[in-house]
């Protein structure tokens, strides 16, 4: 008998191990990674987190992809401070694009506090989406502050029209500008300024936005970062310069999950009206405000257009091939 139940149990193990590993679980990687920006390059997920840690330790940073959401691979210090000159600290909330064959890496640098100071939003290059990024302009592409703007959190959106956009902003401002075809700088708006103000009620940091049936979404992240009540809230505009009237929370700490949940980034299935929310949270076992995990949850909307609150879960979400 012990020689019919050996392989079976055998069996069954590997059934459930089989069906655990079809789920993404939360984190998704192990490590301190804070910040995530998700993106989709041909048939692979990526993501790209800010390194969390002090700030005079936040040298450098890492990626990693997946074919699935399930099982990932990380790839070491895509980017470190020997590569940008003028970047001696605080690496922060990278943004990614694909333009052409090439890869262009936004990042915040150096948690500057004053336009005396040398730091800001940097622009990074680089032939593959894993790297080696170089320093696309050997200064800040943004080094000081405008509308009471800080420079970092920076994202980057592409407009219907092609245009592209450079939204960003700590210290509870948010400024959009219409960056340049080659990203080396700014074009003017019709008014003749380049930087807009288009900070909504509640805004801290972390902005995101996204086109869905013709609406432009802008998320943003409230809160203080080191604490238990960081969250994300969202509104909706007609256009990617607002104005933008604060609709609701959408993303917060759950008592008996974690705390701390914020700075999120989204992803679209191509051809599907599929999203993703990919954001950070703090474990209930930590307090250290460097403490964070990089999730994932389903991000569903109604049928107004509006989106439901996300569902903190452990079990994060199934996998979810592209091909």
């Amino acid at each position: 008998m012990a020689k019919v139940l050996v392989p079976i149990v055998l069996c069954l193990w590997g059934s459930i191990a089989q069906a655990q590993k079809q789920l993404s679980g939360n984190p998704l990687f192990p490590g301190w990674y804070a910040d995530p920006e998700a993106a989709l390059f041909g048939n692979t997920y990526w993501i790209y987190p800010t390194y969390s840690a002090p700030y005079n330790k936040q040298v450098f940073m890492d990626a990693f992809s997946s074919p699935d959401l399930v099982t990932w691979t990380k790839h070491s210090h895509i980017i470190d401070t020997a590569a940008v000159k003028w970047a001696k600290r605080a690496l922060w909330a990278p943004a990614i694009v694909k333009k052409g064959q090439q890869y262009f890496l936004f990042f915040g640098a150096n948690d500057i506090q004053n336009d005396s100071a040398t730091g800001g939003i940097g622009v990074a290059v680089a032939n593959r989406p894993e790297g080696p990024f170089k320093d696309y302009l050997g200064k800040p592409l943004v080094g000081k502050f405008h509308h009471g703007a800080q420079p970092i959190d920076q994202f980057v959106f592409k407009d219907k029209d092609g245009a592209w956009y450079l939204i960003y902003g700590g210290w509870r401002h948010c400024n959009i500008a219409r960056l340049k075809n080659d990203f080396t700088g700014f074009l003017p708006f019709k008014d003749g300024t380049l930087f807009k103000e288009i900070t909504p009620q509640g805004y801290v940091e972390g902005p995101v936005m996204f086109l869905r049936n013709g609406k432009y979404y802008f998320m943003w992240s409230e809160g203080g970062w080191t604490g238990p009540d960081y969250s994300v809230a969202y509104a909706v505009a007609d256009s990617p310069a607002g104005p933008f009237k604060r609709v609701a929370k959408i993303l917060q700490q759950d008592p008996k999950i974690a705390t701390g949940a914020g700075h999120h980034s989204v992803i679209k299935i191509p051809g599907k009206d599929e999203w993703y929310i990919v954001y950070h949270r703090r474990p209930l076992t930590e307090k250290d405000g460097n403490a964070r995990e990089t999730c994932i949850e389903r991000m569903y909307f109604n049928g107004d257009g509006s989106i439901k609150p996300v569902v903190l879960t452990n079990t994060g979400v199934p996998a979810r091939p592209l091909r």
